[in-house]
């Protein structure tokens, strides 16, 4: 069953006046007509290189910014349609994990209250509860309880991203876009988090769009991929199908541009 339905979708950015004169301005076609289903509860793993579309995309299946035509379904609900309460509504079910784990929490909260926003805006528990949570899901991403009272600054950039995926977890969605969440780590510690997000998957049962321009990454946890470039989808299929057998020239020069790292 396909828990997230994505057809005809493109996002056009107007760029400046065209050098050419006229006041004629240019675009950019960031996603273009990209059309895919994400099942429940499998990891597709979308790779290709900067620029090519992909955090775009990611983001427009959240509504975290607004496509410029196309639809977008959850579990059947035309996300496109949906005003701003049911928007609020759904997001509990759809949460994004960042890139940068050290710009993507803010520098004056404590951990525990990171991790307690979501809950506070979308959820009516007691002090306790909240904190009865926030404890299940430190101990779920590997972190102590003592990292609850200490600020962001204080921690790794691998334990910051741990932060982050607790803090993505707290409403218990079920589909998560995970963005680049280990370029900005080194190779053992981003071994560690993609480690840890499969374990969580097994756990929580949950649904990842995984986005990475690694390939031997996105090989080791996703269930099938795709290849983005330019704006399009070029090449999909499972995973043993497209590292094992590529069809397209660019899937062939990713999987030939990245090294084979252990992750396992």
């Amino acid at each position: 069953m396909a828990l997230l339905e994505i057809r005809d979708l493109t996002k056009i950015f107007p760029q400046g006046e065209s050098i050419f004169g006229g006041g004629a301005k240019t675009e950019v076609r960031a996603v273009d007509g990209v059309s895919l289903d994400i099942m429940q509860g499998e990891t597709l793993g979308l790779v290709g290189e900067s620029g090519s579309g992909k955090s775009t995309l990611g983001r427009l299946t959240l509504r975290l910014i607004e496509p410029t035509s196309g639809s977008i379904r959850f579990e059947g609900r035309d996300l496109l349609a949906a005003g701003n309460s049911e928007m609020r509504r759904l997001r509990r079910d759809m949460q994004i994990i960042f890139q940068d784990p050290f710009g993507s929490l803010d520098p004056r909260m404590r951990v525990e209250d990171v991790i307690a926003e979501p809950l506070i805006i979308h959820e009516t528990l007691s002090r306790t509860a909240r904190r009865d949570r926030m404890s299940e899901l430190l101990r779920a991403v590997g972190l102590d309880q003592s990292a609850s009272r200490r600020f962001p600054h204080e921690f790794s950039g691998g334990q910051r991203q741990r932060i982050g995926i607790a803090r993505a977890l707290a409403l218990r969605p079920k589909f998560i876009v995970a963005d680049e969440p280990v370029s900005a780590l080194d190779v053992s510690v981003g071994a560690q988090i993609v480690n840890l997000l499969a374990q969580l998957q097994r756990e929580f049962g949950l649904t990842y769009l995984f986005i990475s321009h690694s390939m031997p990454v996105v090989r080791y946890l996703a269930t099938r991929i795709a290849v983005m470039y330019r704006g399009k989808i070029v090449e999909m299929g499972n995973t043993e199908q497209i590292t094992n057998q590529p069809a397209h020239a660019y899937t062939r020069s990713l999987l030939a541009a990245t090294p084979e790292i252990s992750v396992g």
